[in-house]
């Protein structure tokens, strides 16, 4: 079993900057691709961005350029820097991650539990 933890939401003004980040803990396992998803009111969630073990980043459209993803793997977390953060970023932002399991190899998702986001206008 893989737990993640994020930190750092918060409400912030348009144009301003927040950080999060997330800690992965357990025994047994070794952490693949982790990401950061979010989802809003009234709509599903979607893929913000992802980064590989090896450090190979994807950004959803909506994050190019605004937003980057980056890893400590000696650490286990992952972080998401957002920068000029606009009202149609609020959501409920999750950690993700997918993982091997050493002693049978087969890989599994964890969730976080999330962390709110509000930018106000």
């Amino acid at each position: 079993q893989v737990q993640l933890v994020e930190s750092g939401g918060g409400l912030v003004q348009a144009g301003g900057s927040l950080r999060l980040s997330c800690a992965a803990s357990g025994s047994a396992f070794r952490l693949n691709t982790m990401g950061w998803y979010r989802q809003a009111p009234g709509k599903q969630r979607e893929l913000v961005a992802t980064i590989t073990s090896a450090g190979t980043t994807t950004y959803a459209d909506s994050a190019k350029g605004r937003f980057t993803i980056s890893r400590d793997n000696a650490k286990n977390t992952v972080s998401l820097q957002m920068n000029n953060l606009k009202p149609e970023d609020t959501a409920v932002y999750y950690c993700s991650t997918i993982a091997t399991q050493l002693t049978t190899t087969r890989q599994y998702k964890y969730w976080g539990q999330g962390t709110q986001v509000t930018v106000s206008s």
